[in-house]
């Protein structure tokens, strides 16, 4: 049965390669090669007195466990910003959107989600936020396999919203897992990025003028062993490991994510724990710890100036074997 559904799954996905559909609807493709630029974050933020947006971005694999305690901690103290975005991969058969508008009852409103089984996107707006809001659009994108079946769906969910009269879209991934599936999570990622939001397209339509990505990519480090790894990281060292991060060689390849920006990752690889401790996998895998748990963002125009001020895991988090990863994205309209 389970060999059937797959391969229902393959089918439909072939069909829809066939389809013509506008490349780009979200990704410009672009004949010029930047790869990921890495921005250092300047933690100085007056909130929304010097922006006009400001926006935290939270991705978290849950491994289809939750607590309340987790939420609180996912949602933290700090709720100065104006939208909160919170990208959730293996999501268990909880009510999650529950739990996060009790934690953020006293300082945020639910605006939207998008969701596709255990991958899920929400968005959360400070009070009378649904003043600025003029568009407010979801699409899904799944990408094959069986997955869902097991509360590890793969694929992508998004939110496009016009916000303050900026265009944004934020996609939620995750994509295939293991080192060795490197192609396979390329193609996923220009799959995602030619599909969403093409059902209904309108040639138009108004450009995104940010996109926001997160989620769980997968990418792992590529040449090096978990024990040399792991001294690194234990010796506070693992900014070596950055040139071994896949993620950053397939961008410097133009493979992927050309000309987006994130965070430099001065933090220590999110993947993979030992779940409620700070302890890296002790199993007989003995995995190699990587950054899997990404946010990037890409500005198209001159328009937008964008800061980031923020780029780092939650700590306190161990209901998982990833650490959530938090983003403070700030934006000004240039007039």
């Amino acid at each position: 049965m389970m060999q059937r559904l797959c391969g229902l799954s393959s089918a439909k996905r072939g069909k829809r390669r066939r389809m013509k559909i506008p490349v780009g609807i979200i990704d410009n493709a672009d004949a010029s090669h930047e790869g990921i630029k890495s921005v250092d974050a300047n933690n100085r933020c007056e909130f929304s007195i010097t922006s006009d947006l400001c926006i935290c971005i939270v991705t978290w694999n849950m491994n289809g466990q939750v607590g309340y305690e987790d939420i609180r901690k996912l949602v933290g103290n700090e709720r100065k910003y104006d939208l909160l975005v919170i990208g959730l991969q293996e999501v268990p058969r909880t009510n999650v959107l529950e739990l996060l508008e009790n934690a953020l009852a006293e300082s945020h409103l639910f605006l939207g989600k998008a969701v596709m089984q255990s991958l899920q996107l929400y968005m959360f707006g400070s009070k009378n936020s649904e003043l600025h809001i003029k568009e407010l659009r979801v699409d899904k994108q799944g990408i094959g396999g069986c997955g869902g079946l097991i509360r590890r769906k793969k694929g992508a969910v998004a939110i496009r919203i016009t916000y303050k009269g900026i265009n944004m879209v934020f996609i939620s991934c995750h994509l295939s897992a293991h080192a060795r599936n490197v192609e396979e999570r390329n193609s996923e990622f220009r799959h995602i990025s030619q599909y969403l939001f093409s059902k209904n397209w309108n040639p138009y339509s108004k450009q995104a003028q940010v996109t926001v990505w997160l989620g769980d990519l997968n990418y792992r480090l590529q040449g090096v062993n978990t024990f040399p790894a792991r001294d690194l990281i234990h010796n506070d060292l693992h900014g070596l490991l950055t040139d071994k991060d896949q993620l950053l060689q397939e961008a410097e390849r133009g493979q992927v994510f050309n000309g987006y920006y994130e965070g430099t990752l001065h933090f220590k690889p999110t993947y993979k724990y030992n779940i409620g401790t700070n302890v890296y996998d002790t199993s007989h895998k003995v995995r190699v710890p990587a950054w899997t748990d990404r946010i990037l963002y890409k500005v198209e125009g001159k328009e937008i100036e964008a800061t980031l001020h923020l780029y780092e895991p939650i700590e306190g988090v161990f209901g998982s074997d990833h650490k959530p990863v938090k983003a403070h994205l700030c934006l000004k309209i240039i007039k």
